[in-house]
């Protein structure tokens, strides 16, 4: 099916007065894509909202947030009975609890096919970024997109992508070098500089210290954490590192143990990995060089006391030692 029959299914979807929500784990790729949908959803519906239900703390993020102005709305402020239609992109169902809390009228995702529970599915894993998606439906609608719009998608597939470094297709340059035309290179240049906090030195600084090595794969759990944002950061420093090829980082953060994962793309996927590893207790998943779980400690500490393994540290280089197969003494 091309873009035009995707859109075509995706508009039969709403009516005139059609309430939409479109609900996002905001990162910019998400934020970007959301963007997308009610420019596409412009004088075709009553109204779109774009709601997120995750902390946003990373200083691009909010610097992206704060220049391309998305109108996000936290989701523990919305009364969901005030929207006839919901929408999810950047994400599937089965992503994070949050989503089950609603039946989604249309899921448009680029993360390997993993709940389909909606009328319209539209997942692509061939696509670098789910902005490289939204991008050619404008396109193939003829829009001329804002300067801020095109900003936020070329935002979103930049990093995604990792600068074209990573999953990154002839779709996902098309589509940048179409947005490049209109996009406030500006906006651009100052998301991408507004990158560290001095909390995130700070960790990264103790993560260097406190680091196991073994395998080429780099270990290190931060306990107790103000911001799962940060793991990412230490997670993406440590694949600098010469001969490194996985990164695992995790914390702890309200009640949940975050594992931050990445690897070089030349041996098995993190999101399989994450998936196979750690879905026993909460949520998994992600990309082939990037992945991403939340887990309830509750769970973890029963794993923890079945394995034998001595903290969490030890317990993640276990699982993550059986199912990538290669052992690490």
């Amino acid at each position: 099916m091309n873009n035009r029959e995707q859109l075509k299914k995706f508009f039969s979807l709403f009516h005139g007065n059609s309430r939409v929500l479109v609900v996002i784990n905001a990162d910019p790729d998400a934020i970007s894509s959301a963007m997308a949908i009610k420019r596409l959803l412009w004088r075709k519906v009553k109204e779109v909202t774009i709601s997120h239900f995750n902390k946003i703390t990373r200083p691009d993020n909010l610097a992206m947030i704060e220049y391309t102005e998305p109108g996000l709305i936290a989701l523990d402020e919305i009364d969901k009975k005030d929207f006839d239609a919901f929408v999810v992109v950047d994400s599937q169902p089965d992503h994070n609890p949050r989503f089950l809390e609603f039946d989604f009228d249309a899921i448009i995702d680029h993360h390997p096919v993993s709940c389909e529970n909606a009328v319209h599915v539209d997942i692509r894993p061939e696509y670098g970024a789910c902005a490289t998606i939204m991008t050619e439906f404008i396109k193939s609608k003829k829009i001329k997109p804002s300067s801020k719009l095109a900003a936020a998608l070329m935002l979103g597939i930049k990093t995604d992508t990792s600068d074209f470094t990573r999953q990154a297709s002839l779709r996902d340059i098309r589509a940048f070098q179409f947005l490049y035309k209109f996009a406030d290179k500006n906006i651009v240049t100052k998301v991408e500089r507004a990158v560290l906090t001095q909390e995130d030195l700070d960790l990264v600084g103790h993560a260097i210290k406190k680091k196991k090595i073994l395998n080429n794969r780099v270990f290190f759990h931060a306990g107790k954490i103000l911001s799962p944002d940060a793991l990412v950061v230490v997670a993406d420093f440590f694949l600098t590192i010469s001969r490194v090829n996985w990164s695992i980082i995790s914390g702890i953060y309200e009640k949940q143990l975050i594992i931050i994962i990445r690897n070089d793309g030349l041996r098995k996927g993190a999101g399989n990995t994450a998936k196979q590893a750690f879905a026993m207790c909460g949520s998994a998943g992600g990309h082939k060089t990037m992945a991403r779980a939340e887990l309830e400690m509750k769970l973890v500490r029963r794993e923890i006391r079945s394995s034998g393994a001595k903290n969490i540290e030890d317990w993640i280089i276990s699982v993550i030692n059986k199912t990538g197969g290669k052992k690490i003494e």
